[in-house]
């Protein structure tokens, strides 16, 4: 259980233990007088009825796979070497979740793809190991970096997540290629382009699985907080939540200026054990995309 929801069970567990103490107190006390206890209990029973489902509720975060580059529209003169940041985050809250040294770390440039697993290098960041890497860019063109981590159990949802996690960078004005699927198990194809988007700009992509448009599927949109700068007005705005139509495809008007991750998520139709139990795993297509004001 992240560390978000263990402050609300603390919490709900500490005031449970408070008001069944205080009922143990004054049920073994003599009545001298009842109508003070009376009033006390009503107070305990308010207590127990309402504060305790408050300390539970609020919308559940979304957890996200994070790839996050020094520069994704890199020209002539700048540096030709990527720095690459992968966590597995709450990226509005800036909630950090440990991320297991991912089962598969690749780039898909100009075509080819390449294994950068062994570039890894640990990192620790808010007390939860991430990972980082640095890509030299050879020649123009596209370069898709990917991630599959390894299952996460996460027992607040009895479930595996696995978040098959890109972002596309493109390199010295040469780009052909970003709309096509990379071919990893689910993944958003982009019908816009994943790079040198203004905010307010409108983002489309089709939602795929094992090669094929998932209708209907839901997608979270969530903005990368990375400074804490930000805040949202209650937990409803934290993630933003819209539907795939018929074809896979959807849409969404970006309303601020930074990174920001869509995820498609969609149940695997393969369980895994835990506990010699077989349980649900959420499969997440991740993209990351940046946005820019115009000057």
């Amino acid at each position: 259980m992240d560390k978000y929801w263990l402050g609300k069970v603390r919490c709900y567990l500490f005031t449970c233990i408070v008001i069944e103490h205080y009922f143990s107190m004054f049920n073994s006390r003599n009545p001298t007088n009842l109508k003070e206890e009376t009033i006390v209990k009503k107070i305990l029973m308010f207590l127990a009825g309402a504060v305790c489902p408050l300390l539970l509720s609020g919308q559940a975060m979304a957890h996200y796979g994070m790839i996050i580059p020094s520069d994704q529209t890199v020209v002539q003169g700048e540096s030709k070497t990527l720095s690459l940041d992968l966590r597995f985050w709450h990226p509005m809250e800036g909630i950090p979740m440990p991320l297991a040294k991912p089962a598969h770390f690749d780039v898909v440039a100009n075509g080819k793809k390449v294994d950068l697993l062994n570039t890894l290098q640990s990192k620790t960041i808010k007390g939860n190991q991430t990972w980082a890497a640095e890509y030299k860019l050879k020649r123009p063109g596209l370069y898709v970096f990917s991630m599959e981590p390894t299952p996460y159990w996460e027992p607040a949802e009895d479930k595996f997540i696995i978040h098959y996690t890109k972002v596309v960078v493109t390199a010295f004005g040469k780009d052909a290629g970003w709309d096509e699927p990379i071919g990893v198990k689910t993944e958003i194809v982009p019908l816009s382009k994943p790079y040198a988007q203004y905010a307010g700009n409108v983002f489309q992509g089709i939602v795929m699985m094992n090669g094929e448009p998932v209708p209907y599927s839901e997608v979270e949109i969530e903005y990368y907080n990375k400074d804490d700068k930000y805040s949202a007005p209650n937990d409803y705005y934290l993630t933003q939540t819209i539907k795939a139509d018929s074809n896979g495809v959807f849409t969404y008007a970006v309303p601020k200026a930074g990174w920001w991750g869509f995820a498609a998520l969609n149940p695997s139709d393969t369980p895994i054990k835990h506990d010699g139990q077989d349980k649900e795993v959420e499969l997440g297509a991740v993209i990351w995309v940046n946005f820019v004001d115009m000057k």
